[in-house]
């Protein structure tokens, strides 16, 4: 099978799975390329109401194919951004589910998403200073704001590998759990996230990732939504809550 991005829906939850096994799940060019089109797709989607990015096997995603390098690496670095900022942007509940390797341009991806769940084999890596690469200012950025900066200076000065326990003591990761719990673990606890309020989640999201300016609009979509009515409605009749809000109408 050619590398690319594999996805499914189940249970109200997308999967996107980083498909090129035979190096590790390294991103090329067009998978790349593909991600931000995908994510388009998936979030236009009324029946998703979270997705899980997870590799092939048991890698995640070693980075980008180095290959890809030898063309033009400032390309290769724009299309990586582009992609990353597309997954960090999603308009719903994000989680990385990371086995194995995490390097480079994995990194990026999982660090782009809003939670990681990692398996105990895991390991981690920020590897441009391996290449001469700059790292981009968005991705370092974001890896400031989860692990600190000394924490991202470490990864990125020396390019080497940390594990999953350190990952979590440093806000890499937000949980880690054993291989065979991984799976079962991501599983229950996305479908928590798809039984919750979207229009909770959504505006959450803007918030904690800094958005200042889209108070009114949230109020707005709040009083509009039923969804509230519906929370209050279904704890005192205690049912589970179906709540209706979707992020088809733009803001």
């Amino acid at each position: 099978m050619e590398p690319q991005l594999l996805h499914r829906v189940e249970d109200s939850v997308a999967t996107v799975t980083v498909h090129h096994p035979a190096k590790r799940n390294a991103m090329t060019a067009a998978m790349w390329r593909a991600l931000p089109e995908l994510l388009d797709a998936l979030a236009a989607d009324p029946g998703v109401r979270a997705l899980v990015l997870t590799g092939e096997g048991a890698t995640f995603c070693a980075g980008a194919d180095i290959s890809t390098l030898r063309e033009s690496a400032e390309e290769a670095q724009q299309l990586a951004v582009r992609a990353e900022e597309a997954l960090a942007a999603f308009p719903k509940p994000t989680l990385a589910a990371v086995r194995g390797y995490c390097v480079g341009g994995g990194v990026q991806l999982a660090a782009a998403c809003d939670l990681r769940f990692a398996g105990r084999s895991a390991l981690f890596g920020v590897t441009p200073a391996k290449l001469g690469v700059v790292y981009a200012a968005s991705a370092t950025r974001r890896l400031v704001a989860l692990t600190g900066p000394s924490t991202a200076k470490y990864l990125l000065f020396s390019g080497e590998l940390i594990d999953a326990s350190r990952a979590l003591r440093t806000g890499l990761v937000d949980e880690v759990l054993s291989e065979d719990e991984l799976d079962e673990r991501v599983s229950r606890f996305t479908r928590v996230l798809a039984s919750r309020s979207l229009l909770t989640q959504a505006a959450a999201k803007e918030f904690a990732d800094g958005h200042t300016d889209r108070d009114a609009h949230w109020a707005a979509q709040a009083r509009g939504s039923g969804d509230t009515a519906e929370g209050v409605a279904a704890f005192l009749e205690r049912r589970e809550p179906r709540f209706g809000w979707t992020a088809a109408t733009p803001g």
